[in-house]
This record gives structure tokens, sequence and C-alpha cells, in this order.
């Protein structure tokens, strides 16, 4: 009996140091240098998920793209926390609380009728300048005049803004619509200071009417800042659809020459208003037919049908408003003085004719009427009808 329990409890001594010299062997690093040896090159194996099993994987879709920063909204914070405290200012608490939330809902709702005009504007304004873009690509190049398809697109182009001085009616609209919760603003914030004279009340319905009080103050800012938001946009759009439809005016003229003429006469005098003025100086004197001591800025020849006078006319006047963005302009018809009085006659007919075409011209290329005056004259110097165009 003694010799077996001494055998295992040999037995059991050489376990346990066999034991930790293997627990010995692999907590330690070696000190050789070399890879320890054992069970290094053994691998685990990980039998793979169903996932990994399936043979017809499912497909999950990116994440949404964030969008751009939300609307400014009001925090209720603590204003729905109150409790009716009893008191007869407690009710009247509750009162101006339902009124607040009124307000409150209201302007979210016009907050986000904003930003939608404000996404249709951009929407509409996009698809105009591609609209005006692709006819002026077409006119770049060179066209036959009245192009149909130009003249379509234009037709288009007008439709678009008529669409964005729509948005601006509809802004406007809004505003009036902002501007009433201002009355209903003021009410609720003059009766919350007037409920602290009232007697009865407890604190609890004073820390209310401050919480209350706070709150409405800021709709108060809230509704100051839609109004400003929105005025700056009805300005801004107003402005551009003003100077889009000279140019969209400037633009069926070159449709009808087929030939791009360029943006509004009066779009480049008012650029051409807030850089300094700068004039240019020649030792050549110009020639040309000379009326009251003045050289004519252009001369229009009418020797042959279908004189082509258009493009040179407006370079002519858009260079004279970049250089002066207030000048007006003279137009005088000048008819030969020699032939009989019917020769005369017919001339002047004629003349007559070709002024109020190139009166229109000019109209049509942004130049407002008020700017240009009519005259008539006739010199023996020249051979045939001419429209003279001076400065004044």
């Amino acid at each position: 009996m003694n010799l077996r329990r001494s055998t295992g409890a040999v037995l059991g001594a050489a376990i346990l140091l066999s034991g930790c010299s293997f627990a010995s062997d692999s907590l330690w690093p070696s000190l050789t240098g070399d890879e320890p040896a054992g069970n290094a090159s053994e691998k685990v194996s990980i039998p793979p998920s169903r996932a990994e099993m399936n043979r017809q994987p499912t497909y999950s879709p990116p994440p949404p793209a964030m969008s751009g920063a939300p609307a400014p909204t009001m925090a209720a914070g603590n204003l729905m926390t109150g409790q009716p405290t009893g008191t007869l200012v407690g009710q009247k608490v509750g009162q101006l609380r339902g009124e607040l939330q009124r307000l409150k809902g209201q302007l979210g709702q016009q907050n986000g009728q904003l930003q939608q005009i404000r996404q249709t504007t951009t929407n509409n304004a996009q698809r105009y300048h591609g609209t005006v873009a692709a006819v002026t690509a077409r006119l770049q190049l060179g066209t036959t005049p009245g192009n149909p398809i130009l003249v379509n697109q234009w037709n288009a182009a007008q439709a678009e803004l008529d669409r964005i001085s729509g948005d601006i009616a509809t802004m406007n609209s809004l505003a009036n619509q902002i501007a009433s919760n201002s009355s209903l603003a003021a009410y609720v914030l003059e009766s919350a200071r007037a409920a602290y004279g009232l007697s009865g009340a407890i604190d609890e319905d004073h820390r209310q009417l401050a919480l209350l009080e706070d709150e409405t103050n800021r709709a108060v800012v809230l509704i100051d800042r839609l109004l400003g938001e929105i005025n700056e946009d009805v300005a801004r759009q107003t402005s551009y659809v003003a100077g889009e439809r000279s140019n969209l005016t400037t633009l069926s003229s070159s449709i009808k020459n087929g030939e791009l003429h360029g943006s509004s006469l009066m779009a480049r005098a008012f650029a051409s208003g807030t850089q300094p003025t700068t004039f240019s100086t020649s030792s050549t004197p110009r020639r040309g037919f000379v009326a009251g001591g003045r050289q004519a800025l252009v001369v229009i020849r009418f020797d042959r049908p279908n004189v082509p006078y258009q493009q040179a006319l407006y370079t002519a006047v858009s260079k004279t408003l970049q250089v002066r963005p207030d000048a007006n302009f003279d137009l005088v018809a000048v008819t030969p003085s020699q032939g009989n009085a019917s020769e005369q006659a017919m001339a002047q007919s004629t003349i007559k004719k070709h002024t109020n075409g190139v009166l229109k011209t000019l109209m049509d290329m942004g130049l407002p009427a008020s700017r240009i005056s009519l005259s008539a004259s006739s010199s023996s110097n020249t051979a045939s009808n001419e429209v003279h165009i001076y400065i004044r």
C-alpha cells in the first residue's frame, strides 16, 4: 500500500514538472534568436459562417450621402415639461403655451416651404442656363437666320425664366405669411410679461412664464431671420430676372440674324459703370460724314438690299458703353439732296423704314428707347440712303 502511494506521488511530481516546463517554453521568448520550435507551424481551423457558405450573397447598398445643413428649427426645450399648477396664472400659461406651439408649427412649415422654393428656383435656373448655353453655342458656330430649332429653344428658355418669376411671386406670398406671425408672437410675449403681475401665482407659474418668454423670443428671432433671408432672395432674383430678360431680347435678335451679338448692351453698361473709366486717344483722324461738328460713330449705307450691319453696330455701341456707361445716341436719317421731288420723296420713305429697323435692332440689343433720339437730314455728299449714329 505504501509502495503504491509513493509510486503515485512520483508520477504526479513528474507530470507537474513537465507541465511547468511546457508553460515556461510557451510563455517566455527564446534567447537563441531562432524561431521557436513546437506548434509554430500549426494553424487553427475556423469553420466558415453561414454567410460565407451562401453561394448567392446579398448586396447591401452604400450609406446615403449626407445632405446639407438642416433648416433652422426651434427646439422645444423645457416648454412641454411644465405641469398644470391649478392656479389662474397656470391656466393662462397653458393657453399661451398652446398659442406658441401653433406659432412654432407655422414657422416650421413656412421654413420648409422656403427651402422647397429655393430648390425649385435652382432647378429652373439650371434648365434655363442649359437652354441658353445650347442656343449660344449654336450661334457661335454660325447658323441660318431665324433657325426654327433655336426659336423653339429660345421659347423654352423664356418659359423657364417665367417659372423663376413665378417663384419670386411665391416668395413674396410666403414673406407676407411669415410677417403675419409677428403679431401672434408679439401677443404671446406681451401676455406672458403681463401675467407676472397677476395675483395668486406660485413659483412654478413664474418659472413656466420665464420659459415661455424665452421660447417666444426665439420665435421672434426666427421670424426676423426668415424675413431677412426671403427679402434678400426676392431682391436678388428680381434683379437676376430683369437682367436675363434683357439678355433674352438680345439673344432673340441674334437668332433672327443668325449670328451671336453678345450680352445685353445695358448689362455691359452696368458692368462698365462699376469700373474706373479709361479713354483712348489716337492721332489719326477718323474719316466720314460729319454733321454738326460731330463724327459719326457708325454709318450704315443702304446701297443694296439686306445690309448686314447688326454685328458692327453692336460692337461699336458696346465699346462706347464700356467707356461711357451713361452715353445716349442720336439716329440721323440722311438722304441725298440731289434728284427731283419724286425721287426725294421715295428716298425719305425708304430711309424712314431703314431708320426704324436700326432703332428696333438697338432696342433688341438691350438699349432703352429713352437713350435714343431720331432726326432726319439731307446731304449732297451722300449717294444713297444712310443712317448715322452719333454719341450724345
